[in-house]
């Protein structure tokens, strides 16, 4: 039995039923103007759903029953791509509130009534928040995370929480719900730990998702499924109520079908928060509106730095990128080859994991504090309780030993005092900075461009990624950003991405990079296995 469910609360209490009522889906005309373009529902971009609603061709009602019906058809049944843990039973409600709102007073932001799709360590106050545990099963919180009351505020609708890697680590799936799938090809990992993002996107099951990355895990998500995504810099969104993997490098991260919309949805996400002291860096350097920056002509005399050192681990991975480069030179580009210490590509997983494992262990009992008194409050006490399960759980959990033996290891790794730790944190990282930003200036880079996964993505059995050296943990060391942008596709269907690296706050800059290079490309596909269902075109 897969854990599906949507979920409402009724006197404190959650109720579960199974998404096979949205068989009764209301599905209202709409007249539109002869003359009014027609597209694909995964084409869409938001500015072209705005412009549907302002045209009367669509609701958001009806947006979200266009959603709710592909999410019936693809997740549990067709290639089951077992994306969605829970839905959101109040979205259709809101929906009809919000269409009601913009009638009367017209919209709030660009997100009004737009369905976006959370990752499970993502704190909902009408949702459960396990990150894919069974140890933390049918925790819901006290309150929304910090980004998820801005989303709601800019009117978007939470239509689901999603599965992942649990506590965003290991292999992708979870106790909770099992294994995801990848659209393009559902032998297929999509990469962790933001799969079920990554995968519910690309299906388009949502027009927007969020994932989060301590080490890659928004970023490997994106390119194995072929969509577009943002590991911000360090500190410029809120950590606040996400269950937290490794403070130093995790941050949220925007996921979406098309560069435009990864923009306006991270400038919805944005501001200093009192309760994340990191965010206090953003001030004076955040933006509201990142759709001002995207530009077709941003690739004419950038300076673009090709990362030569993560090619050479797939052949059709590295064609992809070299025709990528080609085509940034046709722009007006200079690439130029840059080449990484080898010294810091032979230590920077052991310096990663110095970090990550202590704090985990230090910081997952601060967020336990804030859920009820029946779930475990220190790392112990979860490796304790994960020794209980070894086999199937009634609600069809699954035991996940590669994540819990991973529980074992960070319990052994040490403090926040241990001497190795106190150097990565004052030294260390300091120092991969200093590297990353030594090599942009040597160059006078706009960006480091390198391919987000050295490989194509692996079997779902496969442990998640297909291997080679990726870079991703360096924007994690260095806390700087980094956009991804579909580049193309192998032989055999599977998606490539493109990682633009920047300086810290160059968000504006890799916006208008990514933007003009996706214009020049063109290359997003929908999955083989989730097809557009009949009657989902929007017409503007």
């Amino acid at each position: 039995m897969k854990m599906v469910f949507s979920v409402s609360q009724i006197g404190g209490k959650m109720c579960r039923n199974t998404v096979g009522v949205l068989a009764l889906l209301t599905i209202g005309s709409l007249s539109a103007a002869a003359s009014a373009q027609t597209l694909t529902l995964s084409s869409a971009t938001i500015e072209d759903l705005n412009a549907a609603f302002d045209a009367g061709t669509l609701t958001s009602e009806r947006l979200v029953e266009l959603y709710l019906a592909r999410i019936e058809a693809y997740n549990q049944q067709g290639p089951a791509l077992n994306a969605i843990l829970w839905l959101n039973d109040a979205a259709l409600a809101t929906a009809r509130a919000l269409d009601a709102e913009r009638t009367a007073s017209g919209p709030r932001s660009p997100l009004h009534g737009i369905p976006v799709v959370l990752k499970d360590n993502i704190d909902t106050f009408d949702m459960p928040t396990t990150a894919g545990s069974l140890l933390l099963v049918g925790s819901i919180p006290p309150d929304d995370a910090f980004i998820v009351k801005k989303l709601r505020d800019a009117g978007a609708i939470i239509l689901a929480k999603l599965n992942m890697s649990e506590f965003a680590s290991g292999v992708t799936m979870s106790s909770v719900g099992g294994f995801i799938r990848n659209p393009h090809d559902p032998a297929r990992s999509p990469a962790g730990s933001s799969g079920g993002t990554g995968a519910g996107i690309a299906a388009a099951f949502a027009q927007l998702g969020v994932g989060t990355d301590t080490g890659g895990s928004v970023r490997g998500p994106t390119t194995a499924n072929g969509i577009a995504g943002l590991k911000p810099t360090h500190g410029l969104l809120s950590r606040d109520g996400i269950v937290p993997l490794a403070l130093s490098f995790d941050m949220a991260g925007p996921m979406a079908r098309h560069v435009y919309d990864v923009a306006v949805m991270l400038g919805a996400m944005t501001g200093v928060d009192p309760a994340d002291a990191a965010t206090l860096k953003s001030e004076g350097r955040f933006e509201t509106d990142y759709t001002q920056f995207l530009d077709e002509g941003a690739l004419r005399g950038a300076r673009i730095g090709i990362g030569r050192d993560f090619l050479g681990s797939d052949a059709e991975v590295d064609w992809i990128i070299e025709a990528s480069l080609q085509t940034m030179r046709d722009a007006g580009a200079t690439v130029v080859d840059v080449r990484f210490p080898q010294w810091l590509l032979d230590v920077k997983g052991d310096w990663y994991t110095t970090i990550r494992w202590r704090e985990f262990r230090a910081q997952i009992p601060e967020y336990l504090a804030t859920i009820g008194p029946e779930y475990p409050k220190t790392l112990a006490e979860m490796v304790e309780r994960s020794l209980d399960i070894t086999s199937t759980t009634p609600d069809g959990g699954t035991p996940n030993p590669t994540r819990w033996s991973l529980l074992m290891q960070e319990e052994r790794s040490g403090t926040l005092d241990d001497h190795e730790y106190v150097a990565m944190r004052d030294h260390g990282m300091p120092m991969v900075r200093s590297i990353v930003e030594g090599l942009m200036d040597a160059h006078d880079l706009d960006a480091i461009v390198y391919p987000t996964s050295p490989t194509r993505p692996s079997l779902v059995d496969g442990g998640g990624r297909g291997g080679g050296s990726s870079a991703t943990n360096i924007a994690n060391l260095t806390g700087f950003p980094d956009l991804i942008v579909p580049a193309g596709f192998t032989s055999n269907r599977l998606p490539v991405g493109i990682s633009f690296l920047g300086r810290p706050f160059s968000e504006p800059r890799l916006f208008g990079l990514g933007y003009a290079f996706e214009v020049a490309t063109k290359v997003r596909r929908d999955p083989v296995a989730t097809p557009p269902l009949r009657g989902e075109e929007i017409r503007r």
